[in-house]
């Protein structure tokens, strides 16, 4: 009779564990509140939605309550899929703070030094000498792109692994591009290095280290490492990453553009890529950082600090985050990504504890982020509005243009101007245009005779005396 008390007993305990487990306060801190921010906030995306500019998802948060989530477009193409708050994306560069936390705890738990050489745990790369995890950590080790080697010196018709990449730096010893500390430069290769130390130390593949030790602790439930070329899988409420295709006018998934063929022999390679997750996930990862689930306080000092070169120059980056000080904002850290149609950002303002997650997946050539928008309505700012032309304005300057025998097109797509279908110009009178994100400034001023024919332009750069005159092609 003991003995059946005894085992009913064992089993009640085993059952409340189970029962008991997934109790982190995480989950219990997810709340939707909306307040006056909240119109404000879907109106700038939905405006960027109906201008085919946005196509993703959103969240904003501030003292740990989300103000604001949506979903904008599709997910899908060919199924037609819409995107829902729970959709997964490939986050890009936004993995490699995940990659930073795994090596933080190996560090904590004493199975590394952020001042071991990487040698130590990587022989192969013995050459690099004076390298450590930390350099790698602030992007200061001086590694060459593994991207631009792979792309001169792998077989294209194979998809390369974290440790094929080893070998052929082990093999070709491409020179460090400056000594370690010397400056700032950001490396992807240095996080694709973390990630293989993360496996050598932990024994585990990176992706099962960030599920057992990250994922799982913080019921990230649709987080997950995940490369669709190299090992594909069926995955539910997955959004497609999609580019624009000049030639067929049309979005693409990056596999049908033989431009992008790194996007497919690329797709085996872990720790500066491949973590995908959705909104909720990375808000319950948001709110894990304010506490001490993972690491400590100490921890964290160090993942969120900026580093100087041994310049004193500071590299505006900590542990996997960039880190920025002004004074509207506080102290912020974030990270953003692009990869294979995916553009993504998390955004997080310590001092003042807001939050901005946005994810994109289709990027064209007007594809925009309103994240900084968005931080702008979360600290009552004012957003400036764009003067704008109606199409039948904008199209009365498409044509040939001719400059000493040269000629340039101006082009109309996406509801806008281009120059060669390059650069887009944004219009600042109606007559006059600068291209967007080029400085110094350059303007386009059109000549129109008095019958409001077009018949050439002026392009300057005033800063460096570039000063032309096209004249229309008959």
């Amino acid at each position: 009779m003991k003995k059946s008390i005894f085992l009913l007993s064992a089993l009640f305990l085993i059952i409340a564990c189970k029962n008991t487990k997934k109790t982190n306060t995480t989950t219990a801190k997810y709340e939707v509140v909306k307040n006056d921010k909240t119109q404000r906030l879907d109106s700038v995306y939905s405006a960027h939605f109906e201008r085919n500019e946005f196509n993703g998802n959103v969240l904003v948060a501030e003292k740990g309550k989300v103000i604001f989530q949506k979903s904008y477009g599709i997910a899908n193409q060919k199924t037609n899929e819409k995107l829902n708050i729970e959709t997964s994306f490939e986050l890009a560069s936004v993995s490699k703070q995940f990659t930073a936390m795994g090596i933080v705890q190996l560090q904590k738990d004493g199975k590394l030094s952020y001042n071991d050489p990487i040698s130590k745990y990587i022989p192969e790369l013995k050459h690099y000498s004076g390298v450590t995890i930390k350099n790698l950590l602030i992007h200061t080790g001086g590694l060459p792109d593994y991207m631009n080697i792979m792309e001169d010196n792998w077989d294209k018709s194979k998809i390369a692994t974290n440790e094929d990449v080893i070998k052929i730096f082990a093999k070709l010893k491409p020179k460090k591009e400056f000594e370690p500390n010397q400056k700032y430069s950001y490396s992807n290769t240095g996080y694709l290095i973390l990630g293989t130390i993360i496996e050598r130390v932990s024994g585990k593949s990176f992706e099962d280290y960030l599920k057992e030790k990250i994922f799982e602790p913080l019921e990230m439930d649709n987080s997950f490492v995940y490369r669709r070329r190299y090992n594909p899988k069926k995955i539910n409420n997955y959004a497609l990453g999609y580019i624009y295709s000049d030639s067929l006018k049309r979005n693409i998934v990056p596999d049908e553009s033989p431009e992008d063929s790194k996007v497919i022999y690329l797709d085996g390679i872990v720790g500066d890529g491949m973590v995908n997750s959705n909104l909720k996930d990375l808000y319950k990862w948001d709110r894990a950082l304010y506490g001490n689930e993972l690491v400590n306080n100490e921890n964290k000092k160090l993942i969120f600090s900026s580093y100087p070169t041994e310049n004193k120059e500071e590299t505006g980056y900590g542990f996997g985050w960039f880190v920025r000080n002004d004074s509207l904002y506080g102290k912020r850290v974030l990270h953003t990504g692009r990869w294979a149609g995916y553009l993504t950002i998390i955004e997080r303002h310590l001092d003042t504890d807001k939050t901005i997650i946005q994810l994109i997946n289709i990027e064209n050539k007007i594809t925009t982020s309103p994240a900084k928008y968005a931080r702008k309505i979360l600290y009552d700012q004012p957003i400036e509005k764009s003067f704008e032309l109606p199409e039948e304005v904008l199209k009365k300057y498409v044509g040939t243009y001719i400059w000493d025998g040269r000629e340039s097109e101006i082009t109309f797509e996406f509801g806008r101007l281009w120059d060669s279908g390059q650069f887009e110009l944004k219009p600042i009178t109606e007559t006059e245009f600068s291209i967007i994100g080029f400085r110094p400034e350059v303007t386009f001023k059109f000549n129109i005779d008095n019958e409001d024919v077009v018949n050439g332009y002026r392009l300057q750069q005033k800063e460096t005396g570039l000063d032309r005159t096209y004249v229309r092609k008959k």
